[in-house]
């Protein structure tokens, strides 16, 4: 007699749906049914926080307007007792702003009513796929100083929900990288990654590059093309040096964001698409709003999240380990060494141009080397640091004087982390408390 061990059953994907308009809630379950999905439903926080402790949830829709409370504080407790369980908010078309809001305080997506039933589907997927696992997301960056383990674990947070991305730092810093990682690391990973050269676009063909166009819209198209936001389709539209932007394309693309949808050139209707966006620039986006630049409703949508790349100047510990992962890859498995003092003469420069020129100045070591071992001869960059400008004597009283360096330090410090008082504390080596302290002895806040 053969017996056969039956399969094991999964358990049922079951959703929470936290809204008091039965009309939806009855159009959303009916939906989630004919996607095999099962739903339970709550009208109110205190039944929406009971069904969570009692169940576990691929995803919670959750409406931001309810009976007893603000839908926001049921987002914030769920990223502090739950965090494995995402939350896609629902709100009206007007409020963009409180999506964005729930989206900084972890929420997965939103959904704008009335409720478009095929965007519906495709949060729930993503988050289904989120909950199946992703891979590492760290494996690509590398380092080990407390900047790089800070970055790595947020791209780990960041990579758990849709919310915009905007990725700051120098040029060669791996801004790129960190966008890929979040792809990667997130419920798009099966679908494609399209970047995009905002400066590398020559101004009057941003919009048929960006939106598509049909053939015969303008002399030259000849057929018609897709556009590089619609092949992003399911996937991440990444942005780089968004600040290039022209201001005329800056309104098109707060439109798209918007409105999730594009119309390519020649075509009478819009086309839904459904990508997430995540930006990056070398330039400071706030100084370049402050200037006129660049619009400051845009930068609003855009900056839901910010990561900062550290130069390299400012990581040189992981130097060795950057080192001998680009030899590596470069040798193409020859195994190559580097001799007593290689590393210190790479220690003495301050790599303007970031990780990125430190693999040209390695490629160079690895052509002029002899054998398999690069010698610090073999490093042509040149000795020392940059020099700085001789300061002129001070022309008041130095304890004046050591206070507006002092001031300057810190308001620097602020800059470059975006007003962050606690990384500006790490940033100048001190703490918390003592940045608190001074801030306030210099009148800076």
């Amino acid at each position: 007699m053969n017996l056969k061990t039956p399969p094991l059953s999964r358990p049922p994907i079951r959703i929470l749906i936290v809204d008091d308009e039965p009309d939806l809630v009855e159009l959303i379950a009916l939906t989630l049914k004919r996607m095999q999905i099962e739903s339970d439903t709550a009208s109110t926080l205190s039944a929406a926080r009971a069904a969570l402790l009692l169940g576990r949830y691929a995803l919670c829709l959750l409406d931001l307007k309810l009976p007893d409370g603000d839908g926001m504080d049921l987002v914030e407790w769920i990223q502090k007792e739950m965090p494995e369980t995402p939350v896609a908010v629902l709100t009206a078309h007007a409020s963009i702003e409180v999506a964005v809001r729930a989206l900084k305080l972890g929420a997965f997506d939103f959904l704008t009513k009335p409720v478009d039933l095929t965007v519906l589907r495709q949060v729930v997927t993503g988050a289904i796929r989120l909950a199946s696992g992703a891979p590492e997301t760290t494996s690509g960056l590398i380092g080990a100083c407390p900047a790089i383990e800070d970055l790595k674990a947020v791209i780990a947070r960041v990579a758990r929900n849709q919310a915009p991305v905007h990725v700051h730092g120098e040029t060669g810093t791996g801004k790129e990288l960190v966008s890929r990682l979040i792809h990667t690391s997130g419920s798009r990973r099966d679908h494609p990654f399209v970047p995009i050269n905002c400066g590398a676009i020559p101004s009057e063909l941003l919009e048929s590059e960006f939106f598509g166009h049909k053939r015969g819209a303008f002399t030259g198209a000849v057929a018609d093309q897709l556009g590089l936001i619609r092949s992003a389709e399911g996937g991440t539209l990444f942005l780089d040096e968004i600040a290039e932007l022209p201001l005329s394309m800056q309104v098109k693309l707060l439109r798209f964001i918007q409105e999730k949808s594009v119309r390519p050139v020649g075509f009478a209707q819009e086309v839904a698409v459904d990508v997430r966006i995540i930006s990056a620039s070398h330039k400071n986006l706030r100084d370049e709003v402050a200037a006129g630049r660049f619009r400051e409703d845009l930068f609003y949508r855009l900056v839901v999240i910010e990561l900062y790349v550290p130069p390299l100047r400012e990581r040189l510990a992981d130097l060795a380990l950057l080192a001998q992962a680009i030899v590596s890859r470069l040798a193409l498995g020859r195994p190559i060494t580097l001799a007593p003092g290689t590393l210190e003469r790479l220690m003495e420069y301050d790599y303007p141009g970031n990780v990125r020129e430190l693999e040209n100045i390695l490629e160079r070591a690895l052509t002029l080397a002899d054998g398999d071992v690069i010698r610090p001869d073999d490093i042509r960059v040149r000795r020392g640091r940059r020099p700085q400008a001789p300061e002129r004597a001070p022309d008041r009283p130095l304890p004046e004087y050591l206070n507006d360096l002092e001031r300057e330090q810190m308001r620097q410090a602020l800059r470059e982390c975006h007003g962050n008082k606690t990384e500006a504390a790490k940033r100048l080596g001190i703490s918390f408390r003592q940045f608190r302290y001074r801030m306030k002895k210099l009148g800076l806040g």
